[in-house]
């Protein structure tokens, strides 16, 4: 007899265990068990976005690139992001600069790691898996072509699960949002709509476009002019910027249904 239970069985003895589980641990299951609804293509950093250094520029500028990144790791390619050549652990190229050895374009290459590539559409839990079979922690997201779409970690997987309890929203994301005293944010365009969704417990459409800007567009199918405004599901929109085609930024204000008085 198989006893196994099914997702939704978990799913529903979760909701009925809150008396015994906290709110942020059962929370966190429910994330675990949502990682199959989510794909790589919807958390990854968007090619346009992914840093890299230019192995073929002069090495002076390789070394300022380097020496003033703030990422973890970073892509090498030669001229076009299309030739990737290695993903580099950046505190292993600060090692290597502090050591009195000799440190060069061909010393840097060599301590690159091969790139790893990643389907994309891949589902979340199972790229969770692939991360630790494989023991990578960061991989390239290519379509059916080999072309590359963008650039995923394991900690953005793992966000994913515990994003929810982190206590100040991302660095990138806390420049790209302004809430203001009257209820509304003013947020640009290029902000990640389930980044939004997640620190102000929204529900934006996010299953057709990945930022703000791609949401309108997709909504309005057409370039919208300033001082627009736009309904989408519960909140008011209103486009306060556009250049170059692009929404620059927006004023989202949630309508919230009027609450009765203490004491009605």
């Amino acid at each position: 007899i198989n006893s196994a239970l099914s997702k939704e069985e978990l799913r529903t003895i979760v909701y009925e265990s809150r008396n015994l589980i906290s709110r942020r641990n059962q929370d966190m299951l429910l994330s675990v068990l949502d990682l199959e609804k989510v794909s790589v293509d919807d958390i990854m950093v968007p090619r346009n976005e992914i840093v890299g250094i230019n192995i073929n520029d002069d090495w002076k500028s390789v070394v300022r690139q380097l020496s003033h990144s703030p990422h973890g790791r970073i892509v090498l390619f030669r001229d076009s992001l299309d030739d990737c050549v290695g993903m580099l652990r950046v505190r292993e190229a600060w090692r290597m600069m502090t050591e009195k050895k000799e440190f060069t374009k061909e010393t840097l290459l060599r301590a690159a790691d091969e790139i790893y590539y990643i389907p994309e559409g891949t589902p979340l839990n199972t790229q969770l898996v692939k991360f630790q079979r494989n023991k990578e922690k960061a991989g390239v997201v290519v379509d059916e072509y080999g072309d590359i779409k963008g650039l995923v970690t394991i900690e953005d997987i793992l966000e994913e699960i515990v994003g929810d309890f982190t206590t100040s929203m991302s660095p990138s994301l806390a420049e790209e949002v302004m809430p203001q005293n009257d209820g509304s944010v003013l947020i640009e365009g290029s902000a990640s709509v389930r980044e939004i969704n997640k620190a102000f417990n929204w529900q934006l459409p996010e299953q057709e476009a990945r930022t703000i800007n791609g949401m309108l567009l997709e909504a309005l199918e057409e370039i919208p002019v300033i001082a627009t405004r736009v309904q989408i599901g519960h909140y008011n929109i209103d486009i306060l910027d556009v250049q170059d085609n692009m929404i620059k930024q927006v004023r989202i204000t949630p309508k919230t249904p009027l609450k009765k008085s203490v004491g009605s």
